[in-house]
């Protein structure tokens, strides 16, 4: 294939991907679902999987969670979380960016998963004859929650996902459940 017939296939898919997002958002705005979009402030609860992990400790994010029509929404977050391990010899701090795609068969019901960006700071005892270090890692989770309306403009976000690391920054989809961590939150969804 000549370079001027592989750009030419590239203009028409990324055309075509214009067009289909532009047809869901204008979609979503013709429902009416334009003001139905969720800031969620959120504490929760974070355990690692790990044997030598602690009882895990609790965590504290953000999101914005956005419709993509009548049966999907969008959501971005950030999030930070701390746990112990090994008897306090290495503290481990996490700040997960992360995407999520959910199907929402209901009002106040969702379903799905997503890709995150995991930033990771292991902090280690002074006696511990390691260096300090920072890392960033991709991650998979699969989850979803329960929407309890408060009132027309708020409604609690009860939530939960497991989350699996991969190796490598190569994604791929878990072939055995073995997460390696999980996290349940309760946030306050505020609609605009």
């Amino acid at each position: 294939m000549t370079n001027t017939s592989f750009a030419t296939t590239r203009a028409r898919r990324a055309r075509h991907l214009i067009t289909a997002a532009l047809l869901i958002v204008s979609g979503s705005l013709s429902a009416g679902v334009v003001h139905a979009f969720q800031l969620i402030p959120s504490i929760g609860f974070t355990k690692s999987t790990d044997s030598g992990a602690g009882d895990g400790n609790f965590s504290a994010g953000l999101a914005i969670r956005a419709p993509l029509g009548p049966m999907f929404a969008a959501e971005g977050g950030i999030s930070y979380r701390e746990e112990a391990f090994s008897g306090d010899a290495v503290r481990v701090r996490m700040w997960p960016v992360s995407a999520s795609l959910w199907l929402t068969p209901a009002s106040n019901l969702y379903a799905g998963g997503g890709l995150g960006w995991y930033r990771t700071t292991y902090d280690y005892r002074a006696d511990v004859p390691v260096q300090d270090q920072t890392t960033s890692q991709i991650g998979l989770h699969m989850g979803g929650g329960l929407l309890l309306p408060i009132s027309p403009q708020l409604g609690l976000d009860l939530h939960g996902r497991y989350v699996f690391m991969q190796a490598n920054d190569n994604v791929q989809l878990p072939t055995a459940f073995d997460p390696d961590f999980w996290n349940a939150s309760l946030g306050l969804a505020i609609r605009f």
